[in-house]
């Protein structure tokens, strides 16, 4: 018997990381900072000054292929939580979602949540990597992310 369900179209990953929310959330805020964890080994660059403030806020991020990603920002409350949707530039986004949490445990350690929700993705040339985005490679960008705040 085979199985041809679809598999969950939301993945988690979720990691305590032994640094203060604030350290944390600066390395996810700044889009320049972001190739250095990226789990995926999906972003190339992104210029410096495009730290997020808010909803709205729009940075631009280059992938290993060359291409550049608007993120357009539609979650945000500082220190706690950020989500962005990209998009090719000057494009409707294609409605997939990056989230990332952040929960305070104490002064000096954080628990960390990374969503991919795809759940509302139309184009079809993307179902392929978005269905290749599994919790491992969310992990993957979690660790890093914690080697990276836990030694500066």
């Amino acid at each position: 018997m085979t199985d041809n369900t679809e598999p969950s179209r939301t993945v988690t990953a979720s990691r305590d990381i032994a640094a203060a929310p604030d350290r944390v959330f600066e390395l996810i805020a700044d889009p320049a900072a972001q190739p250095l964890w990226d789990g995926n080994e999906n972003l190339a660059k992104a210029a410096a000054e495009q730290r997020v403030r808010a909803v709205g806020d729009v940075f631009t991020m280059t992938l290993t292929t060359g291409a550049d990603r608007d993120n357009r920002i539609v979650e945000f409350e500082e220190g706690r939580r950020i989500a962005w949707l990209p998009s090719e530039p000057g494009k409707q986004p294609p409605g997939h979602l990056w989230r990332w949490e952040l929960e305070p445990i104490d002064e000096t350690h954080t628990r960390v949540t990374h969503t991919y929700d795809w759940s509302r993705l139309t184009d079809e040339k993307r179902l392929v990597r978005a269905r290749a985005t599994t919790p491992a490679k969310l992990r993957a960008s979690l660790d890093r992310l914690a080697e990276i705040a836990e030694r500066q």
